[in-house]
């Protein structure tokens, strides 16, 4: 069934309406009519099963049949810090990510980067990057969309991941060592509901100097397998490995 992410003002006790994007992918891409029924999700997370009722005025009505008892969303809540890749890998990182149950999704200007983005640039495509994570999380039947933010300094990055409980970052150079520590060495330690940060450095790996910064911010260094992944690879191995050991062995 065909899932919809509708914003708190288009809700009303038993009727939610749909405009916009959402309208024209119900009527024009989708072809429903009166009687359709879809899955509506909003914000606070709670998801509804409706009926459209009727299609006027480039608005789709729609009624709320019932509530559903559904919780896609993992039980500890993992934000992705990724190196700012070139090409379009950045957009498939946004979209697998969001498959995969990353609750938060930021970029930041590595000194290894190969591509540099202003503001100016930034500013264009950010609500590009909103619709890939909209339409993934409708895809993968998530709850909530992941929140994503702008490109960020690494400074301001480590500033604001003060507050999460558990941080990583992936290095290279632990991949090399067979005494490195492991990721899965932190899983038994994690609980339900814990915060958990996880940095990805671009294709040019973390230089000396960042990966300094990141142990003095208390991020600490883990290999991801013994093989070197690539910087699109790395964090869907990380977040394939949290959603199998938190949500299918728990």
């Amino acid at each position: 069934m065909q899932r919809y992410f509708i914003q708190k003002g288009n809700w009303q006790d038993d009727h939610v309406t749909i405009t916009g994007d959402d309208y024209h992918h119900i009527v024009n891409v989708m072809r429903m009519e009166p009687g359709a029924e879809i899955l509506c999700n909003h914000p606070d997370g709670n998801v509804a099963h409706c009926k459209i009722a009727k299609v006027e005025n480039e608005t789709v009505f729609a009624d709320i049949l019932h509530w559903l008892d559904s919780e896609t969303e993992s039980p500890i809540s993992i934000t992705i810090a990724q190196g700012l890749p070139k090409g379009d890998k950045w957009e498939f990182i946004l979209q697998k990510a969001t498959e995969l149950g990353a609750s938060r999704i930021v970029t930041f200007q590595a000194e290894r980067s190969v591509v540099k983005w202003d503001d100016k640039k930034v500013s264009k495509k950010i609500a590009r990057w909103g619709k890939i994570v909209k339409e993934a999380s409708e895809q993968s039947h998530r709850n909530q969309i992941p929140t994503v933010d702008g490109v960020l300094s690494l400074q301001a990055l480590l500033e604001e991941s003060q507050s999460y409980q558990w941080k990583f970052f992936a290095y290279e150079e632990e991949a090399r060592e067979q005494q490195s520590s492991k990721l899965h060495d932190y899983f038994s330690k994690i609980n339900k509901g814990d915060t958990v940060f996880v940095c990805i450095g671009p294709e040019g790996g973390f230089s000396v100097n960042e990966v300094e910064q990141l142990k003095a911010a208390s991020f600490q260094a883990v290999r991801l397998g013994p093989r070197i992944l690539r910087t699109e690879t790395a964090p869907l191995y990380v977040l394939s490995s949290l959603s199998y050991y938190f949500e299918e062995m728990r």
